[in-house]
C-alpha cells in the first residue's frame, strides 16, 4: 500500500489525544483514562491515542517500572480493550511491559487496541532515551528494529512511535514510506531549557516531511511538557491542549492527504543511492 493510500477514500477519521498526568496507581490511571476516551468518543473520536507509560508513571525510571509491569495479555491492556470495545474506537497507549527473561528490566511497549479488544498493533520503544541526564537504558531494553508497526483504522493508515523516537527522522520515514497517513506517537515528554520548543518544532518537522498527521500525547505537568497537539501534513497545529488535562480532537481527512500530496510529493521525489 503506498503514501497515498488514504486518498482512495473520501473518508475522514476523528482522531484525538489524551493529555493527563499518570502516576503510581495502575487502576486510578486506567479509570481517568477511561473518562478521558469516553469524552474522546463523544467527541466523534474513532481513534484516542494516549500518552507513553500511561499505565504507570514515575518522574525517573526504577525499580518500581519494572515490579508494575505486564505482559501485553495482563490487567492493563485487558482493560484498554474492554474500553476499546465498549466505545468502538481504537484505542493507543503506552505501558512496561513485563519480559519473560529479564527481571531487571521492561519494554517500553505501546500497543493499538481495536473495537474488537484485541491488539491491532504492537511497537516497543528503539530509541531509550539515554539522554539530558537520563538513562531509560537502565531500566529499559530496546525493542528490536522489525517492520513498522502500523494499523488501519476506517480505512486511514496509523504509524507507532514513542517519545524519543521523534529525534531520530529515518525511523519515522519508514513509517511514511510504510503506507502511513497518520503517525501516533505517545510520549512523556520530559521538561527542561527548549524542551518544550524541541518538541513543536520536531513534531511540525516529522508532519512536513513525511506529509501525514502527528497525533502526539504527552504526560501533563509536572512529568511531562504537556502540548499533546496534532498536526496536520502542512505542519499546521489544528489542536493542541497546552498545559490543560483534557482530550483534543481533529480530523483526518482524506482530501487534505490527497491535496498536500500532490502540491509536494516529496516521498515519490526522494533520490536513494543504489541498494
Amino acid at each position: 500500500m503506498g503514501p497515498d493510500s488514504a486518498a482512495d477514500s473520501e473518508r475522514n477519521t476523528v482522531i484525538a489525544v489524551v493529555q493527563f498526568a499518570p502516576h503510581t496507581d495502575k487502576q486510578a490511571n486506567l479509570a481517568e483514562l477511561r473518562g478521558h476516551a469516553v469524552a474522546a468518543a463523544r467527541a466523534g473520536a474513532r481513534v484516542v491515542v494516549a500518552p507513553e507509560y500511561a499505565m504507570f508513571g514515575v518522574a525517573r525510571l526504577d525499580e518500581r517500572v519494572v515490579a508494575a509491569a505486564e505482559p501485553v495479555d495482563g490487567p492493563f491492556v485487558t482493560g484498554l480493550g474492554e474500553l476499546a470495545s465498549e466505545l468502538g474506537v481504537h484505542l493507543v497507549a503506552g505501558f512496561a511491559e513485563r519480559l519473560p527473561d529479564d527481571r531487571e528490566r521492561v519494554h517500553n511497549t505501546v500497543v493499538a487496541i481495536g473495537p474488537d479488544a484485541a491488539p491491532a498493533a504492537v511497537y516497543r520503544k528503539v530509541h531509550l532515551f539515554d539522554a539530558f541526564g537520563f538513562t531509560e537504558s537502565d531500566i529499559v531494553a530496546p525493542g528490536p528494529v522489525t517492520e513498522p508497526a502500523v494499523f488501519t483504522a476506517d480505512g486511514i493508515r496509523i504509524g507507532l512511535q514513542t517519545c524519543y523516537d521523534l529525534r531520530f527522522p529515518e525511523s519515522v520515514r519508514r513509517i511514511a514510506v510504510a503506507g502511513a497517513d497518520v503517525l501516533a506517537l505517545p510520549a512523556q515528554w520530559i521538561p527542561g531549557p527548549l524542551k518544550e520548543d524541541h518538541w513543536t518544532t520536531l513534531l511540525r518537522a516529522r508532519a512536513i516531511e513525511n506529509t501525514f498527521y502527528v497525533a502526539a500525547a504527552d504526560h501533563a505537568a509536572p512529568r511531562g511538557a504537556g502540548n499533546s497537539m496534532i498536526v496536520d501534513p502542512m505542519g499546521i497545529v489544528v489542536a493542541n491542549l497546552g498545559d490543560r488535562t483534557g482530550i483534543a480532537a481533529a480530523p483526518v481527512s482524506a482530501a487534505r492527504l490527497r491535496q498536500v500530496r500532490t502540491a509536494n510529493p516529496c516521498l515519490q521525489l526522494r533520490r536513494l543511492p543504489p541498494e
